[in-house]
């Protein structure tokens, strides 16, 4: 199971949100690229990577941040919030982002997911982030009817690489990830799914690994806060 450190990008800075409240943003650091080297140094494999602003607004906004981080690293990198058109897509493509994320499009314009996992086999992941399991989209502002396994199921063929799920009551919250539904989520369909949303200690990532079926886990507010040391949650992890 993979373990990707998330730098969530708000105004230029890395911050953390408590369940998708821009307005609870808690502030960790000025320089993301620095920040983003120190998780390459301790030995992680991927970076997660958040426009917050650009999810509000429909169109990249930290792209100066997102492109210094990946002048500063050489490991992969994906890169989810206002994504959504192909000539974006191709853009970020083609700045070095490794996969793309589309989460709001792929329940307004699921067209497009499978346009773009096509055009870019294995680049291409989805986003479901989700309350009671219904998902929310534009940056968590809206609310829909649609469940998370159903949204799910619409690009069981689409080549997607991944799905990203989050629990969002959960995100920013320290409270453990949501386990029992990530897990249904991932063997109602095919596609690897990586958790989102609570990881917040030792325990939560060999809990997610235990299922045996979940593909990984991105963490953010746990490693800044030193709930989670990086280099022992990488080392668990390949124990």
């Amino acid at each position: 199971m993979i373990l990707y450190p998330a730098i969530d990008l708000k105004d230029g800075n890395c911050v953390r949100l408590l369940r998708g409240d821009m307005d609870a943003a808690t502030v960790f650091g000025t320089d993301p690229a620095a920040q983003a080297r120190a998780f390459q140094d301790a030995g992680a494999e991927w970076l997660h990577l958040v426009d917050l602003n650009g999810a509000f607004e429909g169109k990249p906004v930290n792209a100066a941040a997102v492109e210094a981080i990946l002048a500063a690293v050489d490991i992969p990198a994906q890169l989810g919030g206002g994504i959504r058109d192909m000539a974006t897509i191709e853009s970020w493509l083609d700045r070095g982002l490794n996969r793309i994320i589309l989460g709001t499009v792929a329940v307004e314009n699921p067209a497009l997911v499978r346009e773009a996992a096509e055009a870019f086999p294995g680049r291409i992941a989805v986003g479901i982030d989700a309350r009671a399991g219904r998902v929310a989209t534009r940056g968590w502002a809206t609310e829909t009817d649609v469940k998370a396994a159903d949204l799910a199921r619409q690009f069981e063929d689409a080549g997607v690489a991944a799905i990203i799920y989050t629990d969002i009551d959960r995100d920013g919250a320290m409270q453990g990830p949501n386990i029992p539904a990530t897990e249904a989520l991932a063997r109602a369909v095919h596609i690897p799914v990586i958790a989102s949303g609570g990881v917040s200690k030792l325990d939560d990532l060999k809990s997610l690994a235990e299922t045996r079926i979940i593909a990984g886990a991105i963490s953010g507010r746990a490693l800044y806060d030193g709930a989670l040391d990086l280099g022992e949650a990488l080392a668990a992890l390949k124990g």
